[in-house]
């Protein structure tokens, strides 16, 4: 290119520059989107039986799946069922999300989703989730869990705990009554509910979606237990409201209907509570 003056001047092409610099900020965004997905993926660790049970091809014989999510909804089985010595920890999933610090590499931090089987029936399962499961990993979870166990007369039950807040009703008075207890199934569900159903326009969110949802498509028997509470930490009366859910859960394991006063003070007593209220 020459100027006005006659000065020859060598060109360069600022939309090569540009492409190429788009090209390495989107090589980069690459790399970290896949180091990002990696660090979210689910893991289940399970103890050397299972472990090896899985690698021969087999499945786990599984007639009854009983999760339990949400603080209360865990101490409930904790309270009536797991403190026998009837139970043997299996495994546990590990993940890592914004709300959940916990890593792969991590032993020194109790597990927030532990699986447990029954000594006298094996083929009942407990799994207590305490922790929390982002939306992108809810079908990974879902689907790594269910892909363990044999679908074959296969049951879930899922006690859920949730903030009376999530709850819309016309009259401001039915929430009040929190904690109260509402279901949904599946339609292979052929069970007899021990609570009124969801009403419209509420609906499950979370992994308690998720599940039912995987056992609506693969026409797995299903039915959700959800406790609409105004308090968010573990609490005796909210663990109270699961009760009725005792007379389906007996029919599958060994229950104790009236656990001691130590037992309950144990599982419902709340540590420090996290509040921003007067922050």
């Amino acid at each position: 290119m020459a100027t006005f003056f006659g000065e020859v001047l060598s060109v360069f092409s600022r939309a090569v520059e540009e492409d190429e610099d788009d090209l390495s900020d989107n090589e980069e965004d690459e790399q970290i989107r896949r180091e990002l997905e990696e660090k979210r993926v689910v893991h289940l660790h399970w103890n050397p039986e299972v472990t090896e049970c899985l690698k021969s091809g087999n499945k786990l014989k599984c007639s009854d799946f009983i999760l339990a999510v949400g603080p209360n909804a865990a101490r409930f089985l904790s309270v009536h069922a797991l403190t026998s010595a009837n139970w043997d920890t299996v495994g546990h999933s590990s993940l890592w999300n914004e709300r959940n610090q916990t890593t792969t590499g991590q032993t020194s931090v109790e597990p927030a989703c532990v699986f447990h089987r029954q000594k006298d029936n094996p083929s009942v399962l407990i799994c207590q989730v305490t922790c929390y499961i982002a939306e992108d990993q809810l079908f990974q979870w879902t689907e790594k869990v269910f892909d363990c166990l044999q679908h074959r007369q296969l049951n879930v039950t899922v006690l859920s705990d949730s903030s009376v807040a999530e709850y819309k009703a016309a009259d401001y008075l039915h929430c009040s009554s929190a904690p109260f207890l509402r279901s949904l199934h599946s339609s292979t569900y052929n069970g007899k509910s021990v609570c009124p159903s969801l009403e419209q326009p509420n609906i499950f969110t979370g992994l308690p979606a998720a599940v039912l949802s995987h056992c609506e498509v693969h026409r797995i028997p299903a039915v959700v237990y959800q406790c609409y509470s105004d308090v968010l930490g573990a609490d005796s009366v909210t663990m109270e409201t699961y009760n009725p859910v005792l007379t389906s859960l007996g029919k599958s394991i060994q229950l104790d209907p009236s656990p001691s006063t130590d037992v309950l003070r144990k599982f419902s007593r709340t540590s420090n509570i996290q509040s921003n209220l007067y922050i």
